[in-house]
């Protein structure tokens, strides 16, 4: 069968390409073409568009680059009309995705939803458009079927959530070995996780550095995201007491002792690898103004969301200071508060469903397939 799969983000590039290996399991000829990344590109089919020119973030950042989404939109439907799949398989990138879903859905095209656009935390009016415009939504977060199902009636797969996978699917460096391939000292590490698009990894990773100066025990690793160059993050690391390593954040997790996450998909890996963190993020003025104004949550990041209470730290915008991240990383290096973090990440691992994401949703899509030919 023939998939056409949009993955518009680092994240959806990996998710896509666990996905993609689940696929081929179950249907060893299938026909991908989609948009995504490199790890999407190693599983095979023909990589359209790479998510380094599709990722924006931000409500000005969106603004300003009106006209390139719109031309990828049209260039999009075209491509799809082109290839003909059997289905299209849309993951996350809900700006762009669910424009994709209506049009396809009007000319009949079988539109299949992995990873939920998050309207739990804004925009739930879009509720109309997925019964509308998705014909099979799998999503990852346990609070997601209960708030599709019981609250709009519109059915939905938990599927687990694939960042289990990914993790357990590598061999990882023991911290001697990891030590000795980077060239560090004998002291603990914190990793420093400073997000994945120039626009934020600038505004965090300047203030995360000037925190590393004030613990001179431990050494501070920074991780650095594969859709950039080390020369974007050697611009802000000179003269600081980090050490940078790129393409490699899984190893560094497995091996740090404390860390210092952008909020996102990554304070849910940092847990997954059982790391203390603190939560750090800060946007535009406008767009952080605009986005605390529509978005009705308690928590920004994912740990705290599922576990509905602050098991992490969180520092957002004003309060992402030096001083502030200072205090917090402190707490998170006392016994007594770390226990306390490393109990909760266990129930939080056991509420996502164990492994088999990937595989579970491959079957579905290939099943929900085969039902509607």
């Amino acid at each position: 069968m023939k998939y056409y799969i949009i993955a518009g983000e680092a994240s959806g590039d990996l998710h896509g390409s666990n996905l993609m290996k689940a696929i081929i399991k179950e249907d060893p000829k299938a026909i991908f073409r989609f948009w995504g990344g490199d790890l999407m590109k190693a599983q095979g089919g023909t990589l359209v568009k790479h998510y380094r020119k599709l990722a924006f973030m931000g409500f000005l950042e969106v603004i300003l680059n009106i006209r390139t989404i719109f031309k990828n939109l049209s260039f999009c439907k075209k491509d799809i009309t082109t290839f003909n799949p059997d289905t299209i398989i849309l993951i996350d990138y809900p700006g762009f995705n669910m424009r994709i879903a209506k049009w396809a859905k009007s000319l009949g095209k079988d539109t299949q939803y992995y990873i939920s656009p998050q309207i739990w935390a804004w925009k739930e009016n879009r509720i109309k458009a997925i019964k509308r415009d998705v014909n099979s939504m799998y999503v990852i977060l346990p609070f997601e079927k209960p708030f599709y199902e019981n609250k709009h009636d519109f059915p939905v797969h938990f599927v687990g959530h694939p960042l289990i996978d990914a993790i357990n699917q590598h061999n990882y460096l023991r911290l001697s070995e990891f030590k000795s391939k980077y060239e560090l000292d004998d002291r603990p590490i914190i990793a420093i996780l400073p997000g994945s698009r120039k626009q934020e990894i600038k505004k965090m990773l300047k203030v995360m550095l000037e925190v590393s100066s004030r613990f001179k025990n431990y050494q501070f690793i920074i991780a650095g995201a594969p859709s950039q160059p080390e020369s974007f993050y050697k611009q802000t690391i000179k003269n600081s007491e980090g050490h940078f390593i790129s393409n490699d954040t899984y190893n560094l997790l497995n091996n740090a002792h404390a860390a210092l996450v952008t909020s996102g998909t990554a304070t849910l890996e940092t847990a997954l690898f059982k790391v203390p963190q603190v939560v750090c993020y800060k946007g535009s003025w406008i767009s952080y103004e605009i986005g605390k104004r529509i978005i009705d949550l308690k928590f920004i990041s994912l740990v705290n969301l599922i576990m509905d209470k602050e098991v992490v730290m969180e520092l957002i915008q004003n309060k992402f200071n030096t001083n502030s991240v200072t205090d917090a990383l402190k707490g998170i290096l006392n016994p007594n508060q770390r226990t306390k973090i490393l109990e909760n990440y266990e129930v939080l691992e056991k509420s996502l469903g164990g492994i088999g994401a990937s595989e579970n949703t491959a079957k579905l899509i290939i099943s929900h397939i085969e039902k509607n030919d």
